[in-house]
Formats: C-alpha cells, sequence, structure tokens
C-alpha cells in the first residue's frame, strides 16, 4: 500500500502522502481488511502435508532447519471508520484525516533450543547447552484512533504527521529471558550426571489474567473487545513522514510509523522462574511423585514460580518506509482545458524501489521492493511488485486500485507465484477496502 495513492488508506503508512480530495469516508468496516502471516524457517505444508510423514518427526524437520533468528509473525488490522477533508477553502492544499482500527500483532522467534530439548530430551545432547533466551515471544490486541494532518506546502514538497492514541485490551510480552540447561557426564563415570539449569524466564500479561482463573465465566473474545474499545490500557503515538518532488516525475518519499509507547495497566500480572538448580548423580526422575522429598521439589525450590503485579511500559514496532519513483509517460486528462486555462497532466507509469524496516527484540528487519505502476484508465491503477526479504525472495505482487464515481475500492495481495498452493508460501497477504471520494467539480 505504500505510496499507492489511489488509495486514501496509504497516509496511514506515510502520512506526507501525495493525496487530494475534498473529503472521503470509508464504508465502516470495509474501508481496510488486512491480514499478514509468515514464518522465515517453514510453511505450512512442511508440517501438515498429508504425506504419511509422522507429525512429530514434521515438527523436528522443521526445527532443525530453523535458527534462533527465524522468525514467525502475524499481523491483522480492520478499520472501523474512516475519513478525511481539506481544511482552509478550496484553494488549500492541507487535510485532516481521523479513524480508529482494531489490530491483532504477533511476533516470535523460533525457540530452537528449547524445541530440541521438548522434542528429543537431553540423551543425545550430553554436554550441551540449551540457550533459554531462544524464547521471545509477544502478542497483544489493541484499538488505535488516531488524527492526521498533512500540507502541500508547494509542488514540490509535501509533510504530514499523525498523532495516536492506543488502547490495549491484551498483551503478552516474554522477549527479556536468559539462562540455560547444562547436562554433563564425568570421564569414567557412565551412569552419573551433572545437571544445571540457569533460569532467569519472565512472562508480562496485561488484560489475560482474569481468563485464567477458575472463577471466571465469561466469553473470552467479548470480554477482549470490550477491553480493547473500552477499558484498555492506554498509550501514545505518533507518525510523521513526507514527499519531495526532486524533478517533476521524480519522487523521494520517507515515513516513520508508531513511534509510541503503552502503559500496561490493566489486569497485570508478571510471572518468573528465576534461580538456578544444580544435581549430581543418576538422570533426576521428575515425574515421580510418590517420594516428598524428590528431585522436583528441590527444583521448585531453586527455581520457584513468583507472581508480580507491577505495572509495565511496551514499545511499538517502529516501522520505517521509504521509496524513489520515476514517472513517464505524460498524459492529458480528457478535459484538456478547464475555464482557467489550467491543464491537468498526469503520467501513465512510474516505476522504482521501496525499502522498509522495522525493529524487533533482537534486531531490526526490513525488506526490499521493486515495482511498476500503471495507470490504466484515468481512475484505475495496476500495481505490480517484486519483494525479497527474510521470508522470500520470489515474493510477486498485485494491487489494483479504482474510483467509479464516487465509490473507490481496492484489492492488494501477495506471493502470487503460491496462489496454486498457498500452503507452501512462507508468507501471505492481503489487503481490501471500500471508500467514498468527493472531489470539487473541477477536478
Amino acid at each position: 500500500m505504500y505510496n499507492f495513492t489511489a488509495i486514501p488508506q496509504s497516509s496511514l503508512v506515510n502520512p506526507g502522502a501525495d493525496v487530494s480530495y475534498k473529503f472521503y469516508f470509508g464504508f465502516p468496516v470495509l474501508s481496510g481488511i488486512s491480514v499478514n502471516a509468515g514464518s522465515s524457517s517453514f510453511s505450512a505444508y512442511d508440517l501438515f502435508a498429508d504425506n504419511g510423514v509422522d507429525f512429530n518427526d514434521k515438527v523436528r524437520n522443521a526445527i532443525n532447519t530453523s535458527s534462533r533468528n527465524d522468525k514467525v509473525v502475524a499481523n491483522q488490522q480492520l478499520e472501523l471508520f474512516s475519513g478525511g477533508f481539506r481544511i482552509g477553502g478550496r484553494e488549500s492544499r492541507s487535510y485532516i484525516s481521523f479513524g480508529l482500527y482494531q489490530e491483532f500483532d504477533f511476533f516470535m522467534y523460533v525457540p530452537k533450543d528449547m524445541a530440541l530439548l521438548a522434542l528429543d530430551g537431553n540423551k543425545n545432547y550430553i554436554g550441551r547447552s540449551f540457550d533459554l533466551s531462544d524464547l521471545s515471544v509477544k502478542a497483544e490486541v489493541l484499538s488505535v484512533f488516531h488524527v492526521g494532518f498533512h500540507k502541500k506546502v508547494n509542488d514540490k514538497f509535501v509533510y504530514g504527521g499523525r498523532a495516536k492514541i492506543y488502547s490495549s485490551g491484551a498483551n503478552a510480552t516474554s522477549t527479556k529471558n536468559s539462562g540455560y540447561i547444562y547436562t554433563g557426564q564425568n570421564a569414567g563415570t557412565p551412569n552419573l550426571y551433572t545437571q544445571i539449569i540457569s533460569s532467569d524466564l519472565e512472562l508480562k500479561t496485561s488484560g489475560i489474567s482474569t481468563f485464567t482463573k477458575d472463577e471466571y465465566e465469561g466469553n473470552i473474545a467479548k470480554d477482549i473487545s470490550h477491553n480493547t474499545f473500552f477499558n484498555g490500557s492506554l498509550g501514545l503515538g505518533f507518525d510523521a513522514g513526507f514527499t519531495y518532488y526532486i524533478k517533476d516525475n521524480l519522487q523521494l518519499t520517507a515515513s516513520i510509523i508508531d513511534v509510541g509507547f503503552i502503559k500496561q495497566s490493566k489486569d497485570i500480572e508478571t510471572l518468573t522462574y528465576k534461580g538456578t538448580y544444580q544435581y549430581e548423580g543418576v538422570n533426576p526422575d521428575f515425574m515421580n511423585s510418590d517420594d516428598p522429598e524428590n528431585v522436583f521439589d528441590e527444583f521448585d525450590k531453586a527455581i520457584p514460580r513468583d507472581t508480580l503485579y507491577n505495572k509495565y511500559t511496551t514499545w511499538r514496532p517502529v516501522k520505517f518506509y521509504s521509496s524513489i519513483q520515476y514517472s513517464f509517460g505524460e498524459a492529458r486528462s480528457d478535459d484538456e482545458c478547464n475555464c482557467l486555462g489550467k491543464v491537468d497532466k498526469y503520467y501513465k507509469n512510474a516505476v522504482g524501489v521501496q525499502v522498509f524496516a522495522m525493529t524487533t527484540p533482537r534486531a531490526p528487519i526490513g525488506a526490499f521492493t521493486a515495482f511498476y505502476r500503471r495507470n490504466i484508465f484515468r481512475k484505475l491503477d495496476l500495481k505490480a511488485t517484486y519483494t525479497f526479504d527474510s521470508f522470500s525472495n520470489k515474493n510477486i505482487g498485485l494491487g489494483l486500485a479504482g474510483t467509479l464515481g464516487k465509490v473507490n475500492m481496492y484489492l492488494l495481495v501477495n506471493n502470487i507465484l503460491e496462489f496454486k498452493d498457498v500452503t507452501k508460501a512462507n508468507s501471505a497477504a492481503f489487503q481490501f477496502g471500500i471508500n467514498f471520494i468527493f472531489q470539487d467539480p473541477k477536478d
């Protein structure tokens, strides 16, 4: 969607996008629907293919081919309402936009060491240390109310900003874990082991603990929805961006999105497992519950589970976008001249590149996209993209946006080469929306 200015929602990823209208509003609930999911190391087919391979073996193969820096992500957005209007009169180039959308965000690094230990145990890994910092995961459901302003200073420069109020209905964060699990064996003592578990694990939650209580009898989906819009933990953020025309047909854009935080303060609970356990002797049996002085009791004392109720702050994943676009194929509108003697010209073709980066708990991730845009008719645009990122090096996407009368519709999809069997794709995404756009009669 970035810099696809035939779509009003393009200002959500660049508040300084070069869009113009008298006013617009989105079709309630249908103005912006998007889903994006991906895994950088395995696909749904790798896990669920009907090929006679045992599921545990599929999981084991997926884990073995992954690294601790491989990731699983999912994002969903639903725009409930949106709109925008020009301020300052007919000749003004300043605009206000606003809206409310719901978002679900999930990000997890593949916990390779912990998964191997869970699948195979430590029998074949004597002398190896399993890193507990592999566990890094976060998830959140929130709503975002936003108000933006953008101004076209002159024919060369457009800038804009957007203020946001976040309301988090549910959050789970476990990204600052450390420790290890080690099983060693001394020479000449084949049946005696040294096992060390050093743990500094922490899971912070907000808006979730109520649902885990035995006495809870409500509807989880309904209650999370209510909290997301009416009783969530609150935060603030902003977006900023610009468009600059180096030449009439050479354009540079950039934006930074979701610079903000949420103060998690509703229904908060933090679980910790901190301590060090060391055992020497025959292989410990954690399942032996007959002995009151068994190994499990010693482990529980060494690494106790604590519950804390402190407020905490989470930061939104900051996104950076930039593009450079070269336009060609100059054309004129059907109405060559209007009564003011002005000529409306535009370009039917454009090529360019886009870059994207996003912060994560460890290191930023990014993507590089080459694109071609074609103006098929005056109010019908097609955009084709080729994206290289950590999920795929052959991601071809298509986008179509058109306006018929006052009705604007758009549809964007990626990874079209995988449509014959989307389960084999490492990532998939689509966006769809309907808006109503109103221009001045002369436009």
